[in-house]
């Protein structure tokens, strides 16, 4: 059975999705997600679009439907982790390590950025007059996107393409700077779209909000998709005279909803001398079938906000099981780990008069259910993944117990740390290490405190 690949993408919540849109993106990203080779995550951008807009509500409302149209459009948040950026805490803490080892002139290069300060150079204004630091840092948040989950594709437009150069070279900074023989980040590959349609808009050109050209796709139902399509700017040729589908940007709508079959017919009927009325009827007929069934779930959704929250805290549950234990890892490849991780380990006998051995179960910050490992002294040997259940984690800590510990220790060599897997599974990590007989001698300590756990 070959291995899933993992694909990524994301959505800034800026605004409303219109027609281009979901032919451009959501479309094709959702019929890729049913693909059985493929693990698909989809996140809703919030935090990127704080760079461009600062009107609250805009934000508020856009998140909300964005995350309907989705649903709505076929997203199967069952079979996808589907999430908002700002739920997963990792993203933004792994985002400023990451710029701590971004070059300046790595940012400097970026197309946005240096879009605006040429654009500011040819009003006569400061070089960096209305351009703040979300925009400058942009790309290295979009780099924690993405290697915060080591996806394997990310499909982008062509205008996207640097900024997936500038995370692979960001990972390969941090892969060499502290792996120690270990790739934390996988490089993640462009995916580009060739057959994905870039629809036209009303004038002809890319159907864009900047452009006030795009057609809805829910908002204002199918009187306002009528309304738009009646607007679509056409030649001034007859009904009866021969018009051209290949100049048609009608034709080219109606062929990126159309069967091969129905875009054949429709292109001889434009060829006969259909009226531009006709078309335009035979348009809104054809995405009003499409959409209709789309529409209806979409209201039924933003009916239902309460149902919409519950399925992006389980997304966002299902990507932190994921992101927390590796940003775990990320602080102990630079440095911040456990105080007690620094000092060696000395595998002491258990003082008479003190504690034994024993695991402590707690609920770590974001109410997830963990259990530590600790030794007689009082040294911690293991912390485990987050659970969902305190149930889950009691049986994993009495499994360890029961086990023959040293059989699941997995030993890293970057940071001469170990890890435990049950049933091929990671459900805990031990601390790094100074060197490789510091770590065997947390592995001993480790089993030792194991045994005098089953003689008690």
């Amino acid at each position: 059975m070959s291995k899933k690949s993992r694909v990524l993408t994301g959505i800034t919540t800026s605004g409303t999705p219109h027609l281009g849109n979901y032919a451009g993106a959501i479309r094709p990203a959702i019929m890729a997600s049913r693909q059985e080779n493929v693990d698909a995550f989809f996140f809703m951008a919030d935090y990127h679009a704080l760079i461009k807009c600062d009107d609250p509500a805009r934000v508020a409302r856009s998140r909300l439907e964005i995350a309907a149209t989705w649903l709505a459009a076929g997203l199967d948040s069952n079979r996808v982790t589907f999430y908002r950026q700002s739920d997963i805490p990792e993203i933004p803490e792994l985002s400023w390590i990451l710029t701590c080892l971004t070059p300046k002139g790595l940012m400097n290069r970026a197309h946005a950025y240096k879009a605006s300060v040429d654009q500011n150079e040819a009003k006569g204004v400061e070089p960096d007059d209305g351009v703040n630091m979300g925009l400058f840092s942009y790309p290295i948040l979009m780099a924690a996107d993405i290697l915060m989950f080591n996806a394997h594709k990310v499909p982008v437009g062509r205008d996207q393409i640097q900024h997936l150069e500038m995370a692979r070279d960001i990972a390969q900074r941090f892969n060499h700077q502290y792996g120690a023989g270990r790739d934390y980040f996988v490089l993640p590959e462009v995916h580009i779209e060739e057959n994905v349609a870039t629809l036209p808009g009303l004038d002809g050109r890319k159907m864009s909000k900047s452009y006030n050209n795009t057609i809805p796709l829910f908002e204002g139902g199918a009187k306002e998709l009528k309304v738009a399509i009646a607007r679509i700017q056409t030649d001034s040729l007859l009904p009866g005279e021969a018009k051209d589908p290949d100049s048609s940007h009608l034709f080219t709508l109606y062929s990126a909803f159309a069967s091969a079959e129905q875009t054949a017919a429709f292109r001889q009927q434009l060829l006969d001398g259909l009226g531009w009325g006709e078309a335009k009827k035979a348009l809104t007929a054809l995405l009003e079938n499409e959409l209709a069934p789309m529409r209806e779930r979409y209201n039924d959704l933003m009916g239902k906000p309460d149902q919409i929250e519950e399925i992006l805290q389980e997304g966002a549950k299902k990507a932190r099981r994921e992101a927390t234990p590796f940003i775990q890892e990320i602080r102990q490849a630079i440095g911040l780990r456990n105080v007690q991780a620094v000092a060696p380990a000395v595998a002491a006998p258990a003082k008479k008069s003190g504690k034994a051995a024993r695991f402590v179960s707690f609920r770590d910050e974001q109410g997830l259910f963990r259990f530590r490992l600790l030794a007689a002294t009082g040294q911690e040997l293991l912390l485990s993944i987050p659970f969902d259940n305190p149930k889950e984690a009691g049986l994993a800590s009495k499994r360890l117990q029961n086990e023959n510990i040293i059989d699941l220790v997995n030993k890293t060599g970057h940071d001469h740390s170990f890890e435990i897997h049950l049933d091929g599974q990671l459900v805990a990590s031990g601390f790094a290490a100074a060197s490789e007989a510091e770590q065997d001698g947390n592995i001993r300590l480790l089993a030792d405190s194991i045994e005098s756990m089953k003689a008690e």
